[in-house]
Parts: C-alpha cells; structure tokens; sequence
C-alpha cells in the first residue's frame, strides 16, 4: 500500500474502534512516526495530511525539524536524557517521556530560560519489565507533587508502552492500567488541571489502546511504512 492508502485504513481501523467503544474520533489524535524515514519522507506525511510527527533522536530528527518544524506539531517520544534537554526544549510542542525528578527540573530550568510552557506526559512501566523505561505507578505521586510547583511545566496526561506480544489482547490490563491510574491520580489533584491524555498505543496494539482510552497512538510502520514505500 502507498501512503495515502496507509493512512486511510488507519483511520478506517480507528473509526470502527470508537464505534465501538462510543467514542469520537476526534478523541483520538495519530502521531506519525517518523524517526525511520527521511526528510522527504516526512515532508510527504505532511502533505498527506497528518499534522503529528513523533521522533525519539534529536540528532535523527534535527534536518527534519529546521525544514518542516512550522508545518507540524512535534512530539519527542523517546527516552530523554538530562543533558540533551538544552536540545529539544522549545523545538517539541510535547515530550512524552518524563520519568524522573532530574529530568523534570532540567526541563523546567531549560523552559524557565525561554519563558515558554511545555506539555509534558510522565512514562509509567505499567508492564514492569525492566527493559522499559518509566516511573513505577507508586511513585507517581510524588513526581506529580514535585512537578505541581514547575510553573514551566504543564502535565497533560501519561505514557506508557506495552510488551511486545504476539496476540495484540495481551496489552489490554497495560492499557487499562494506565487509564485507571490517571483516574485516581486525577482523583488526588496532583496536577494544575485534570490530566485528559493517554499516549499509548503503537502498530501492533493500536486498537487495544483506543477501546481502552487512549487519545494519542503513535504509529510508525502501520502508517509511515519504510523509507522505499
């Protein structure tokens, strides 16, 4: 399949999940993964109409960025670490993998610098697999109350991957693990506001995540494909 058809599918997938669920599509944003693929490559996801892309690397991403960054809404999606900070800040509309308090006050100092606010996720290990970066869900709390006083810092919701399984329905309890843990963190207001956001989600799983909550999917071979596609 070409892109365009990709992408289509993808959203015909997503449609009949919220259906489903009853949910609206409009609950669900795609972030398209492009740390794979090109420049030119990303330029076509763009003008297919996709207006999310995610990238892990800075140094994968920079090209990508100086060329395109006013044509989308830029997620850093992976694992961060301290010192790279003075990198992605003000260049990422979100970062999806705050997981500890060194990291927190780094973006909040970077941030406060620039006087600009950044959306931010925390990373929870629902799974527990020490393979996986992210907080445990006991020490949630804690960060969250630390990060309350970080008025650079704007929590929008959690994060969170699953294992890698063969029967997509393995994931669900990872899923639903982190809705239920946003609802009763949401419960102890920890945060400024509620947190509305789930970002979990990926090509083998996409499905799972939206009838278990989530409002981003990051989606990169499902959707991009490879660089010759």
């Amino acid at each position: 399949m070409g892109l365009q058809e990709r992408i289509a599918h993808v959203q015909e997938r997503i449609a009949a999940v919220c259906e489903r669920s009853s949910r609206s599509v409009d609950e669900v944003q795609v972030v398209a993964v492009t740390k794979y693929v090109s420049l030119e490559k990303t330029a076509r996801v763009l003008d297919a109409g996709l207006v999310h892309l995610g990238e892990n690397r800075w140094q994968n991403a920079r090209e990508k960025w100086e060329a395109l960054h006013d044509r989308g809404v830029w997620h850093f999606i992976g694992h961060l670490q301290t010192n790279k900070v003075k990198d992605v800040i003000g260049k990422f509309q979100y970062i999806h993998s705050l997981d500890r308090l060194s990291l927190a006050k780094e973006l909040e100092k970077k941030a406060a610098e620039l006087d600009i606010r950044v959306n931010v996720f925390v990373q929870i290990n629902i799974s527990g697999e020490e393979s996986k970066y992210g907080l445990a869900p006991e020490d949630a709390p804690a960060l969250l109350q630390a990060v309350q006083q970080m008025p650079h810092l704007n929590v929008v919701g959690l994060m969170t991957m699953a294992p890698e399984v063969d029967d997509p329905e393995q994931t669900r309890p990872v899923f639903r693990g982190l809705r239920e843990l946003r609802d009763r963190l949401n419960e102890l207001k920890l945060t400024e506001q509620p947190m509305q956001h789930l970002s979990m989600g990926m090509s083998g799983d996409f499905e799972i995540a939206v009838e278990e909550g989530a409002t981003f999917v990051r989606l990169g071979s499902i959707l991009v494909g490879k660089e010759e596609d």
